[in-house]
């Protein structure tokens, strides 16, 4: 085959998945962090070509960091997002200016992750969510990205933590 045919040969291979902008993130990252930017990585593929949670999840074993990461928030993140999808989408769709299917790929999968914590884990305050949401997209996402996920985050949380919300009003 020559480097003209190579060019037409389907690629079978799973989407390629966000890197981090920011070089040098380095060892202060917290094992949960590690979960959340792995968790954004499945998802994204996810989101892109679809799977399986056990079969994603498998593939990123052998990711570096992986080791890193709290293995089992990762799982958590990754099968209670993919189960809950349609509810959290849901939730995300009253949130936004658009669709949730015109979202990019990364926007969603974090808008997912964070939705689910809100969601799932009352026990996270909501302003540590929105943070790492927000840290998320500002590694992975568009230059302002994070902007967007951080007023969408804002108005999930007023609504899914209401209580929460109205104890600390400054913060929002």
């Amino acid at each position: 085959m020559n480097a003209a045919d190579s060019d037409k040969v389907a690629d079978d291979s799973p989407p390629a998945r966000p890197a981090p902008r920011r070089a040098g993130l380095g060892s202060a990252r917290s094992a949960r962090r590690r979960a959340r930017e792995l968790a954004l990585q499945a998802l994204y593929g996810w989101v892109v070509s679809g799977g399986e949670s056990g079969e994603i999840a498998a593939r990123f074993r052998a990711s570096p960091g992986y080791a890193l990461a709290d293995e089992t928030y990762f799982l958590e993140l990754l099968s209670g997002a993919i189960a809950s999808a349609q509810s959290l989408r849901e939730h995300i769709a009253g949130a936004i200016d658009r669709r949730v299917d015109e979202l990019s790929p990364v926007e969603h999968s974090i808008l997912l992750i964070a939705t689910f914590e809100l969601v799932q884990r009352p026990e996270i305050p909501y302003r540590v969510v929105i943070n790492e949401a927000v840290e998320l997209a500002k590694n992975f996402g568009a230059t302002e990205g994070y902007r967007y996920v951080n007023g969408v985050l804002d108005k999930l949380a007023g609504r899914l933590r209401a209580e929460e919300a109205a104890r600390a009003p400054e913060a929002r």
